[in-house]
């Protein structure tokens, strides 16, 4: 709420100074319009309202500049899957391992699942060897952030990205 839609009979004015006082909504008024600004209330809900004296055009640039500058600096990690099996050959491992580090290279996080069919399921340890010898193999690129673990007929883990300093 700017200027003339401020409905409130007096305002807790902040000048520009940092001093406060509770003055009438058009003496606020008056004082910003010969100041050639704008006043814009803070904090509506407090008792009473509490309103700042300010360029409000330049105020909302400067936001959305603030705004535009964090999605800029913001990064985005996707979680990408590689599915081995219990019963993996070594020249399949080796692709799949040079996959998932491709993957980290690139700042995702990856999920490494082992899906179990069959009587495949009494055999879990099996399927946990190939999770901890992936894992020991990535160990100077990636970390591990969850543990194998079993969830139905799968068992997965998710490995991240290791900070480079």
């Amino acid at each position: 709420m700017i200027n003339d839609r401020i409905r409130a009979h007096e305002v807790r004015l902040i000048t520009d100074d940092g001093d406060q006082g509770v003055i009438p909504t058009s003496d606020a008024q008056k004082m910003a319009d010969d100041a050639e600004l704008d006043l814009v209330l803070v904090q509506a809900t407090a008792k009473p309202p509490v309103a700042k004296i300010m360029d409000y055009g330049k105020f909302k640039f400067d936001a959305q500049k603030k705004q535009r500058e964090q999605r800029k600096n913001q990064k985005t990690v996707s979680v990408k899957e590689i599915r081995l099996s219990p019963t993996i050959d070594d020249n399949d491992f080796n692709t799949k391992k040079k996959a998932a580090i491709r993957f980290l290279e690139k700042g995702n996080k990856v999920k490494v699942s082992i899906r179990f069919r069959g009587r495949a399921i009494t055999h879990k340890e099996i399927g946990r060897e190939v999770m901890n010898r992936l894992a020991d193999e990535l160990q100077d690129v990636a970390k591990v952030e969850a543990r194998a673990k079993m969830e139905g007929r799968s068992m997965s883990m998710v490995l991240a990205p290791k900070e480079t300093k």
